[in-house]
């Protein structure tokens, strides 16, 4: 065969044209943006350098940067558009074949190619390809355990690997989780003071360990020393109160400052509570880096820092981010998920309820979140293996014991009062107040969210954050119940009142007059009570408004414990007035039946409990997960009712007012493809009015099965951006023989140039089974069958949309072909049926941004 390669002269890929597709396996490999122009205008073919690029300076740098730029307008999280790739897939079963033939046909594809068979950035998977890769890697994998004790030890461990892998991800979680809920702790009280007995020790712990310190002033020991203590050696006064209100602003700023910083420098992506974009990840997108190292390591450092600035946000959504990079991460350590990503979603829907479990110490809570709220494919071993990680991550963040009471969160709670029957009515009265606050607060926030993308607000990140924080830090710490952490002022409102209480909400009258042993009975509130109430109802109005403000910056953001924080509130008021109610009108038809004077009727603590679960139903839409969750934090069963009363009350009144919770929000806010299967399609439209191309719109661009060459495929993907192209038997007849992926056929060819002797641009392409006897002195044939698709779906003309919608959601497809009497139409897209359903629903459809 004669030599080719450089004899010819042809138009040849300029060199490095192709190195936006070669990747390694690690995380933090920088991928360039799909749908890019690509430069064949070189004359000669010039060998690609061997090797993996790191750095691209090929034609799709510019358009890279280009595309972050424009991404970064349309983050709702504000979250950068910068992306790191998370591995590359190499897949046998779509690379097989021999190099040459007698027709000098060049099928170079007997070895795997990097890269073919994997996805691009901000693309989406595959579904029915990747399941039907682990099939045959199973397939595989079983029949050779029969030939020998190694293939049967390799079949027994890759069974195990899963098992193994939850294992780790619990373990990783649970610590991680323990770490920053102890380095929060401790920094949240350095706002006020530092621990001269030891500088590790948090307020709490230090006044633990003294010896000079009385049940009644537990909270004053001479260890702990406030921070005008320090500097001019007084507590007391006016002077000292304005010290001790300048530091604790300023070490809300400078915790704040840094949390911003870093994420702006190192990892945008470690910004927001995550959910929303893992929701999308789960679904089948790609956001490369998202899950990696970096965005792990600067979100368990940032969350810390966001917490401790008192800003008013959370960590338990984070957690559940934090969870699912320790679950991506340790992937890479088993071939079985790191080459298919359809498996590796099953990891990280497992890691979703690990992160779930230790955020509130709920692993039963934390299986049914991943099922009900974020999880797209959830089968029945991954229910199993997530129990089973949720189980691990629990047991090992009780093993680090953070909180120092037995417990997994600060707010765990026991009540021993049953309720009554009549106490429904409140009860849903809460349930209406959450709903009415989810409604009110997913409206504002995507509002501010929407004004941030499209203002010059955007822009300044930083100055957004000290802005926030400081109006925060200065308007919470005149008022106790805003200055302390927002967990422990849920603490302290599910807190049902003792005789060894000290707190102002628990300041009754007559308060050591008991009537049945240890138990309190209804009494009248003093004048500790009635300060408290003030003070909550401002804190009321505070935290409702500052949220709106604080969930979406460019920080780690939790949005659970907030939620929880304004329902405690107002449920903690209803309780109090509940409670003085029965006490001073027992005679009341309402009251006599079954609260006589000097009962213990109401459950204060109670009431805090079903708002939080409330207004955290309001804004999220959970329910059954909810339920369970709040019913592992206070370890009763005989409180479930209310909780479900209240928590289907807060749904119905929030569907009732927009049908979207908060991550569903910020999903349409931010773009991306998700195609949620809750909702139902009940449009009478067909598939040939959403395919393109429509009427009057050019041809659709296909591929021939043995009539185009090298050339016409490059001037087909210089032109499109398209992400892959029906193959026909020829244009005019129009009969479909499959479908490529315009990545495959990129790297393919690439590929041939570079290993392959004798491929030019007049070498024709077939993807055939054989190809017919070539002329001498041709150039050599390549062929592309194994990277061709032979089975795509197909739909006819006059298939209604509602089940084309159901093939998307239900199979995961990227695209569907239309065909009429077998001959090919169009094509639809995820993309394409996103937008119609935003149509439909009269949004706007241009707010579908990646397919």
């Amino acid at each position: 065969m004669a030599m080719w390669q450089g004899a010819m002269d042809n138009r040849g890929f300029q060199q490095g044209s192709f190195n936006s597709f070669r990747s390694s396996s690690s995380d933090e490999d920088l991928m360039d943006i799909p749908g890019t122009a690509m430069d064949f205008s070189m004359r000669d073919d010039v060998p690609p350098l061997d090797g993996e690029i790191e750095g691209n300076a090929g034609p799709f740098s510019g358009m890279a940067v280009r595309f972050a730029s424009e991404l970064a307008m349309y983050d709702s999280s504000a979250c950068s558009a910068s992306s790191t790739a998370l591995g590359i897939f190499e897949d046998k079963s779509y690379n097989g074949g021999g190099i040459g033939s007698s027709n000098r046909m060049m099928d170079f594809l007997e070895e795997p190619i990097p890269g073919v068979g994997t996805y691009d950035d901000f693309n989406t998977i595959d579904w029915v390809r990747e399941k039907s890769r682990d099939r045959d890697r199973h397939r595989e994998i079983t029949n050779k355990s029969k030939e020998s004790t190694w293939a049967l030890i390799h079949s027994v461990s890759d069974a195990f690997s899963g098992w193994l892998l939850m294992l780790l991800i619990g373990l990783l979680s649970g610590s991680l989780a323990g770490l920053i809920d102890i380095s929060a702790h401790w920094m949240t009280d350095l706002k006020e003071g530092i621990c001269t007995g030891g500088l590790w020790f948090n307020h709490e712990h230090c006044c633990w360990n003294s010896e000079h310190v009385t049940f009644e002033d537990r909270d004053k020991c001479p260890e702990w020393n406030s921070w005008s203590q320090l500097i001019i050696s007084t507590d007391e006064g006016a002077f000292a109160y304005i010290v001790n209100y300048f530091m604790y602003v300023l070490w809300a700023l400078l915790f704040a400052f840094l949390a911003v910083s870093l994420v702006k420098v190192f990892a945008p992506y470690a910004c927001g509570s995550g959910i929303p974009e893992i929701k999308t990840i789960l679904s089948g997108f790609i956001i490369r880096g998202y899950l990696g190292k970096w965005t792990l390591i600067i979100k368990t450092i940032t969350l810390v820092l966001a917490v401790s600035s008192g800003l008013s946000l959370g960590k338990e959504g984070p957690l559940v981010h934090v969870a699912c990079c320790c679950g991506n991460i340790l992937c890479h350590c088993f071939n079985k998920y790191r080459k298919n990503e359809a498996k590796r979603r099953e990891v990280l829907s497992a890691a979703a309820a690990a992160g779930v479990s230790v955020a509130f110490g709920a692993p039963i809570g934390g299986v049914l979140f991943s099922l009900e709220e974020v999880s797209y494919y959830f089968p029945l071993k991954t229910l199993w293996r997530s129990f089973f990680a949720a189980l691990v991550a629990a047991f090992t963040l009780r093993s680090i014991n953070p909180f120092g009471n037995s417990r997994l969160v600060l707010f765990y709670v026991e009540f021993h009062t049953p309720w009554h029957l009549f106490e429904l009515v409140p009860f849903i009265l809460l349930g209406i107040f959450g709903g009415l606050w989810g409604a009110l607060f997913i409206r504002t926030n995507i509002a501010w969210c929407r004004k941030r993308k499209t203002t010059q607000l955007g822009k300044y990140p930083v100055v957004e954050v000290l802005v926030v924080t400081a109006i925060t830090a200065i308007l919470a710490f005149p008022n106790e119940y805003t200055r302390m952490s927002t967990s422990e002022l849920i603490s302290e409102l599910f807190n049902d009142c003792g005789l060894l209480d000290s707190s102002k909400l628990c300041d009754y009258e007559n308060r050591f007059n008991t009537s049945k042993g240890g138990e309190l009975p209804d009494r009248p509130a003093g004048v500790g009570v009635y300060s408290a109430m003030w003070q909550l109802a401002l804190t009321l109005i505070l935290k409702i408004i500052i949220t709106i403000f604080t969930f979406g910056m460019k920080i780690p953001s939790g949005l659970f414990i907030p939620s929880m924080a304004v329902g405690a509130i107002a449920g903690r008021l209803l309780g109090v007035g509940m409670e003085q109610l029965a006490y001073y009108h027992h005679d009341w038809a309402i009251f006599n039946s079954w609260c006589s004077q000097g009962a213990d009727c109401i459950t204060p603590g109670l009431y805090a409990m079903v708002g939080a679960a409330a207004c955290l139903g309001g804004v999220t839409r959970m329910t059954v997960s909810l339920v369970v969750i709040m019913f592992e934090l206070t370890g009763g069963l005989e409180y479930i009712v209310p909780l479900m009363a209240a928590a289907m009350t807060s749904k119905w009144v929030a569907d009732a007012l927009g049908r979207e919770g908060i991550y569903d929000a910020h999903i349409r806010l931010n773009g991306y493809p998700f195609l949620e299967a809750k909702e139902e399609f009940a449009h009478k439209t067909l598939a040939m009015d959403v395919m393109k191309p429509r009427r009057n719109d050019p041809l659709l661009t296909v591929l021939t099965q043995d009539s185009m060459t090298v050339e016409d495929v490059e001037s087909i993907i210089t032109e499109t951006t398209y992400s892959g192209f029906p193959v026909v038997v020829s244009r005019e007849s129009q009969r479909l023989v499959g479908f490529v992926l315009r990545r495959d056929l990129i790297i393919s060819i690439e590929n041939a140039r570079k290993k392959q002797d004798g491929v030019v641009s007049t070498s024709v392409i077939y993807f055939t089974e054989h190809s017919p006897p070539m002329p001498p002195y041709t150039p050599p044939t390549l062929k592309l069958r194994n990277i061709l698709d032979l089975s795509p779906f197909t739909v006819t003309d006059l298939t209604p949309m509602e089940i084309v919608v159901d093939i998307f959601r239900k199979l995961g497809l990227r695209q569907c072909l239309v065909t009429h009497n077998g001959r090919l139409l169009g094509i639809i897209t995820k993309k394409d049926v996103l937008k119609h359903i935003a149509q439909m629903a009269n949004q706007d459809p241009d707010s579908i941004l990646f397919n």
